[in-house]
């Protein structure tokens, strides 16, 4: 952040009483008169957000367990709309009733070489009281696991992912009539019981290695943060990149009347049952194992060699759920729009949990109830939203996105005509901020992020970001440090795909959408866990909630610019640069496909695979591939060109669409609103047709990860080359529609009268 900017924020409440403009640098979005008055009424927005009230927050929503259909859920709802009703906002409880199967029976055993049961426990902490309610929490499940009862050998398969499967392969073993145990990381959970059941698994086992957040990163609890050896990772295996939501309702709101598949007709339920288990439970499981051992990276932290199997162990597996409807309970809190009230702004968390969820995903909804609060104080100074704000809470996303999804589904043509933006969070900590979403809002967040101190640095969050970019490529780390970084003023965001609550608004409805939070600084070993509670917050966790604060007034002023700009703040000049790369990395697809193919089918022409393995090994070739024929590109570059021109020609014509007369910038941002449907494809994606946005989806074999411009991508990369060339030209279509449109705006209301 700017150093005037900091001083800014410590003399604020002076300036406010003189009556002086914070600064005179106008804000995306706004004209000068307009900019004066947005700064002044965000200045005194970011002194309201209260660490202590977050905390506060955090204690009482996780203060006993909580998912889906249980009384503290309910209790919470209602405490909910209690509070936003104190705070001035219209509030309501909107209901769906819901598939959601919980375990009945669970039963893993080792049958042979040796006789072991598996606990599938997570023992009390003497330190953490929260976790002596043992009564009250779900045990240790992957919902929307098949049921079965098999009993077959055991093959160590690593992550499970898509990799892993050629490796077995070169080593001869077929997982075929097995149950696979793999371990967590690497990709999404469901991905790996869908992977090992299309190679003819009967059964998956999921556990949590050691090495990857148990005792080989930190001290377990309580002594420090990191996973115990009973420690459970629940969570959804449901086939969400197939579509998120109640599994019997695709398409349509969960509502009374709604028509509704079978259970066996539902896509999305796993095949065949699936565990999860701690790395107590597993050692044995995978000391048993022999055959092969296994490659160098496949080796986790467990003090033993690990082996692929199969034999001799023999593993008996049985799940049994009881598959009922459960009530998800999302919480409405909506502040009408002063000027503009068709034109909505949708602010999201979700409130449910595994257990106590005190960081997934209290911390989050904590930090964004505060926001609410502080926005509702705003009202009664004054300050109203041009644009309806929709406040929300969520229930049901741990499980399959159910709440955000059937709400959406429920509300699908008043969103289609009226939802300009969807700006979600979910979990919050320490360290850096980190968005993604929408190209088009790119400029939108760095201005935020600009104005936003880091309570830790000192400096703006933008350039905190920007530093993490220099030195270690990301927030995360283990990126390529980017030097661009230091001489750009807009700093990118990541393109998302799936595994929250914007899936339904960013993917199927064409609805301009961020992800946004912080964190990165505080590693623990309690996710999805009976250990993600407010003791282990206060113990490990960001006890004194400085990034709760800062989170609120992060979305709060994201919101309240959109909310208030005099033309809706969408840059579509990002847009247009974020697809050229896109149509880059397609480009280079294509050829590295090309390469790949060549060079491996040569290889085997040769034998070169046979002559530099270990002939002990007996291992067999790679399989041949099959080479992508030359993709004309000139269409997209065509298309992405238009949008382009588009775009300066939108960005000109700005300042004198800000000046339009009240009827006309109603009419204008109307118009604005619904600019991203034109991205939508009506057939969806091949073979997952709820998937509808062209341009981001959730991988096919990636879970939550992104794939963009997916339609053409994935059909390269899974062979289906003509498939490429049809989707090639539907995504080319909807740019130019895009273009087509914006251009229709400027030609409508750039005179500016």
């Amino acid at each position: 952040m700017r150093r005037e900017i900091i001083v800014f924020l410590t003399v604020v409440p002076a300036m406010l009483a003189a009556g002086q403009s914070p600064s005179s640098a106008p804000i995306f979005g706004f004209g000068p008169e307009t900019s004066k008055a947005e700064q002044t009424w965000e200045a005194r927005f970011k002194t309201i957000p209260d660490a202590k009230r977050v905390h506060a927050n955090m204690q009482h929503l996780a203060a006993h367990p909580h998912n889906v259909g249980s009384d503290y859920q309910r209790q919470n709802a209602e405490w909910l709309v209690a509070r936003y009703k104190e705070w001035g906002w219209d509030a309501h409880i909107e209901r769906f009733d819901v598939l959601y199967p919980t375990p009945k029976e669970r039963v893993l055993e080792l049958v042979s070489p040796s006789h072991f049961v598996a606990k599938m426990d997570e023992p009390p902490l003497a330190e953490d009281p929260y976790t002596h309610e043992k009564s009250t929490q779900l045990p240790g499940y992957n919902v929307y696991s098949a049921d079965g009862d098999v009993t077959a050998p055991l093959v160590y398969v690593n992550n499970g992912m898509p990799a892993d499967y050629e490796v077995l392969q070169r080593h001869n073993i077929s997982v075929s009539g097995a149950i696979v145990i793999a371990r967590y990381g690497g990709g999404w959970r469901g991905l790996k019981p869908k992977l090992a059941a299309e190679h003819g698994a009967v059964g998956c086992i999921i556990y949590s290695d050691p090495a990857d957040d148990g005792y080989a990163q930190a001290e377990v609890l309580p002594k420090g943060p990191m996973r115990p050896p009973g420690g459970i990772q629940r969570g959804s295996v449901s086939d969400t990149t197939l579509y998120p939501g109640d599994p019997l309702t695709p398409g349509i709101g969960s509502v009374p009347g709604a028509k509704r598949l079978k259970i066996s007709e539902a896509e999305t339920i796993m095949k065949i049952p699936v565990l999860p288990i701690g790395y107590g439970d597993a050692e044995p499981l995978l000391k048993a194992l022999a055959g092969p051992v296994v490659p160098a990276e496949w080796r986790g932290g467990l003090p033993m060699t690990y082996h692929f199997g199969p034999g001799p162990a023999k593993v008996h597996l049985k799940l049994v759920s009881a598959w009922g409807q459960k009530p998800v309970l999302d919480v409405i809190a909506t502040m009408k729009g002063s000027e503009e009230p068709d034109v909505w702004i949708v602010r999201g968390n979700h409130y449910d949990a595994w257990v106590n969820g005190a960081d997934d995903p209290i911390s989050g909804q904590s930090a964004l109830l505060e926001e609410a609060r502080a926005l509702g104080e705003l009202a009664k100074q004054g300050w109203r939203p041009k644009r309806t704000l929709i406040y929300t809470a969520w229930d049901g996303e741990e499980p399959g996105l159910i709440g955000s999804t059937e709400w959406a589904e429920a509300h699908a043509e008043e969103l289609s005509k009226h939802a300009a933006l969807y700006v979600n969070s979910d979990e919050n900590g320490r360290g850096f901020f980190g968005a993604g979403g929408s190209h088009e809002l790119e400029e939108l967040v760095n201005s935020v992020t600009k104005d936003i101190v880091d309570p830790e640095t000192n400096v703006s969050v933008w350039k905190r970001q920007q530093a993490a970019l220099l030195v270690r490529g990301g927030r995360r780390g283990g990126g390529t440090p980017s030097q661009d970084a230091l001489s750009q003023t807009t700093l990118p965001i990541e393109a998302i795909g799936s595994g929250s609550d914007f899936a339904a608004f960013l993917d199927h409805f064409g609805i301009a959408s961020l992800s946004i939070g912080y964190g990165g600084e505080d590693r623990s070993g309690t996710y999805h866990s009976a250990y993600d509670t407010p003791w282990f917050t206060d113990q490990f966790g960001d006890k004194e909630e400085v990034y709760g604060p800062v989170l609120a007034q992060t979305a709060g002023v994201l919101v309240m610019r959109f909310a208030s700009a005099d033309v809706l703040p969408y840059d579509f000049t990002s847009m247009a640069h974020t697809l050229k790369q896109y149509d880059r990395e397609v480009k280079e697809l294509v050829k590295s496909l090309q390469r790949e193919a060549e060079t491996r089918n040569r290889n085997i022409e040769m034998r070169l695979y046979a002559i530099t393995d270990d002939p002990k090994q007996g291992l067999q070739p790679p399989p041949s591939l099959v080479a992508p024929p030359d993709v004309d590109f000139s269409s997209l570059d065509e298309a992405i060109a238009s949008l382009e021109k588009a775009a300066t020609h939108f960005n000109a014509a700005r300042a004198g669409m800000g000046m339009l007369n009240a009827e006309k910038r109603k009419e204008l941002n109307a118009e604005l609103t619904t600019v991203d449907r034109k991205l939508l494809g009506d057939a969806g994606l091949p073979r997952r047709t709820w998937v509808k946005n062209l341009i981001y989806a959730p991988g096919t074999y990636a879970g939550y990860g992104v794939k963009t411009l997916p339609g053409v991508r994935e059909a390269l990369e899974q062979g289906r080359f003509t498939e490429a060339t049809e989707q090639l030209v539907i995504v080319n279509k909807a740019i130019g529609d895009e273009a087509n449109y914006i251009e229709a705006l400027v030609a409508k209301f750039g005179a500016g009268q």
